[in-house]
């Protein structure tokens, strides 16, 4: 299928792609979940404006404490070494399980977050992280707090992500990662992350959600069926195995 005819827009800065999307325009970066839905007419804007160009969504900065990513950071990128990983190969382990080489040569950091498909990696591994979301309008928004539902964010309308703030993990520091998928590329089923300090469920049909204990999973996901609670603490389950051993 073809999408319908709409307008393209490149802004040439934050404060016009901010008055772009304010007027109804749909934000592109990587456009490797827009595109499809284009395509399939899921979603029918008016006008697209290109973002990922944008000064200031790329590159990143350093602290003794965290990295601070740009927004169009794409997957490949982190998968290769190309930015600095302070999550001790978490990050690299992650990005290369998303999807396909070429979904990751042009999907973003970014674009991911602020699509907010739950079954995606990079909300749950912010969140499971303690990462922190920046954006256009100078807002700081908690990632474990980000996505508010299925494809819904905290963000408010106009507002873009410029970059996100990843906490570094201390040195030696393990961590644990189970994405349970029919096969490689598919989107999970149920994801499963352990920090030294979180443990998290994702890919939950809702957002992330943080987790004392895998116990705690059908009081805290009432909403899937248990043959889904069953997965997710599966997920968690061995992302904890993993971290203790």
């Amino acid at each position: 299928m073809k999408p319908v005819a709409f307008e393209h827009a490149t802004a040439a800065t934050l404060e016009e792609a901010r008055a772009l999307l304010t007027a109804g325009a749909k934000p592109m970066a990587g456009g490797q979940s827009l595109g499809p839905m284009l395509n399939l007419r899921l979603v029918r804007p008016e006008r697209v404006v290109d973002i990922k160009r944008l000064p200031g969504l790329r590159g990143f900065t350093e602290s003794e404490t965290h990295l601070t990513l740009g927004a169009a950071t794409t997957h490949a990128e982190i998968e290769d070494g190309r930015v600095p990983d302070v999550t001790n190969g978490l990050m690299r382990h992650v990005a290369q399980g998303i999807a396909y080489r070429a979904v990751r040569n042009r999907g973003t950091l970014g674009g991911s977050l602020a699509h907010a498909d739950p079954a995606a990696d990079w909300p749950s591994v912010m969140a499971a992280l303690g990462a922190t979301i920046l954006t256009g309008h100078g807002r700081r928004i908690p990632a474990d707090g980000f996505l508010r539902a299925p494809f819904t964010t905290a963000l408010e309308p106009g507002e873009i992500i410029t970059a996100v703030e990843i906490p570094r993990l201390p040195p030696g520091a393990r961590w644990g990662y189970c994405k349970i998928n029919r096969k490689i590329g598919e989107f999970a089923k149920a994801i499963g992350i352990a920090t030294p300090t979180r443990l998290l469920a994702g890919a939950v049909e809702g957002p992330p959600t943080l987790l004392d204990r895998v116990e705690d999973i059908p009081a805290r996901l009432p909403w899937l069926d248990p043959a889904a609670q069953r997965l997710a603490a599966i997920a968690v389950t061995r992302a904890q195995a993993m971290r203790d051993a």
